[in-house]
């Protein structure tokens, strides 16, 4: 009898060990599959990156199919251009990935037959914004994704207490030239004339008096 009852006790505890192990297991697979769906916010591969037009700073990834030599970042220059081994000189700034390719396909077709070119934007270090003036943290901002004047605002901390909200405006640079878009604050604020907070573009710089 005492035989039997020590066998029991052990496929017992036996049972018991393994139903724990089950558990383990069903926890660690739950947050493999937890950690595997979560991805970081504001990645680059979001549709932003589909339209986005490239800017001074940023670095592209060019590769040449069954051309290894052909196969590396290219920085786009402060004028805008960049250059690529037999491709030479081509301007970039204001263009998508999709048009580059093109065009660097186009170039290097003249040298290899049907070339099978690829594109990807590495860093996007050219998409800037600057925002001055009675703000709580005035500076330059890196934005890796479409933001308007009030989400710039908020990454600013917010105005001051003494800033002009009726007379805030955008400066905005093209071709040569360049203008000022105005905002007034409290009328967005109040859910009013929203078609004021406009989306920024690179290079805007947002003045808050």
């Amino acid at each position: 009898m005492i035989g039997v009852e020590v066998r029991r006790l052990r496929i017992v505890g036996l049972a018991s060990r393994c139903i724990a192990a089950r558990r383990a297991a069903a926890v660690c697979l739950l947050a493999v599959s937890t950690l595997t769906v979560a991805e970081p916010e504001g990645s680059l591969g979001m549709p932003f990156v589909d339209g986005y037009e490239l800017q001074p700073g940023d670095v592209i990834r060019v590769s040449v199919w069954r051309e290894e030599q052909l196969d590396q970042g290219v920085l786009v220059r402060p004028d805008g251009g960049i250059s690529f081994p037999l491709a030479g000189d081509l301007g970039a700034e204001g263009k998508t990935i999709d048009e580059v390719t093109q065009e660097l396909a186009q170039k290097l077709s003249e040298f290899i037959p049907n070339p099978v070119v690829t594109v990807s934007l590495q860093e996007n270090s050219g998409n800037r914004i600057y925002v001055t003036g009675r703000v709580n943290q005035p500076g330059v901002f890196l934005v890796n994704r479409p933001i308007d004047i009030m989400q710039a605002l908020s990454m600013a901390g917010g105005l001051t207490p003494f800033a002009d909200r009726d007379a805030i405006k955008v400066l905005r640079r093209e071709g040569i030239g360049q203008r000022a878009i105005p905002f007034n604050y409290k009328q967005v604020q109040k859910g009013r004339a929203l078609q004021q907070n406009i989306m920024l573009q690179a290079g805007d710089t947002l003045v808050v008096p």
